[in-house]
């Protein structure tokens, strides 16, 4: 994990509450000034963008931003227009929705609207992402794993990220869909990283000095296979059960705060309990 971040990250495991008290979408709403900031909802994810922008916009603006705007990329095409990257060149906060993380990367990968987005997030731009726009944050993401099952050597599909966030590996709808088995199968693969599972209606605020503070009403899990002593992974005989030694893991709620750099939870948030 580099030492800092370049902006700030909101990272939703998926399923946000939209009709109670809607904490988490109340959070993203007022990191920025609600008036004048322009909050970009980006629909590349879903098989729906209509739908799912206009239901997005609705919720926004009941909480009281002004200025949202729908970004609809269906093709690569569309991620080389002048007018798609001049949406994005004006957002305060970018919002990525939920659907098929690999339909984000192989948009919008290696395109102008792509690395405005990098420049963007450099510059201040809040990035916020739920479900799949979760995972496709980081360098490497989880593109397709086994849920509800036990852990098999080589039945994770990874792919390349956007890379807003380093060192890390995603999952979303963490507890809700059994998906811890998956993660550890990842950090077997790349002990180097931290595998990080989100509850639904359950996110990370990230700073710019990679430290990040739990909201919402489930858990966090991060997985650390730094100090692994063996692992039977390979490439061989995929099918057969991981076997793992050493793995350590976090499990932090609301409120709990967590140091990327040095991979550990701050005591102070335990002492303070």
């Amino acid at each position: 994990m580099e030492e800092k971040l370049q902006g700030r990250l909101i990272i939703i495991g998926g399923a946000e509450d939209k009709n109670g008290s809607k904490d988490i979408l109340k959070y993203v709403c007022s990191t920025i000034h609600k008036e004048k900031d322009i909050l970009v909802v980006i629909t590349v994810a879903t098989e729906k963008p209509k739908e799912v922008g206009e239901n997005y916009k609705k919720l926004f603006n009941e909480l009281g931003v002004q200025n949202v705007e729908i970004l609809q990329v269906s093709n690569r095409m569309e991620a080389h227009q002048a007018e798609s990257v001049s949406v994005v060149k004006k957002a305060s906060l970018i919002f990525f929705t939920g659907g098929d993380q690999l339909r984000i990367t192989s948009t919008l990968g290696g395109t102008p609207l792509q690395e405005e987005m990098i420049s963007s997030y450099k510059k201040g731009c809040i990035f916020v992402g739920t479900s799949a726009g979760a995972s496709a944050m980081s360098d490497t993401m989880i593109v397709k794993g086994l849920d509800e099952e036990s852990p098999r050597k080589c039945t994770l599909k990874m792919a390349p990220g956007l890379g807003l966030i380093k060192g890390v590996i995603i999952d979303q709808h963490f507890a809700q869909r059994g998906r811890i088995g998956r993660l550890l199968v990842g950090i077997a693969e790349n002990p180097e990283v931290l595998g990080i599972g989100i509850d639904e209606d359950t996110a990370l605020v990230v700073d710019d000095k990679a430290f990040f503070t739990v909201i919402g009403s489930g858990a966090i899990y991060v997985l650390d296979g730094c100090d692994i002593t063996y692992s039977n992974v390979s490439e061989q005989y995929q099918e057969e059960l991981l076997c793992i030694y050493g793995v350590k893991m976090h499990v932090l709620k609301k409120g709990n705060r967590f140091d990327l750099s040095r991979k550990v939870p701050l005591e102070e948030d335990r002492k303070s309990e």
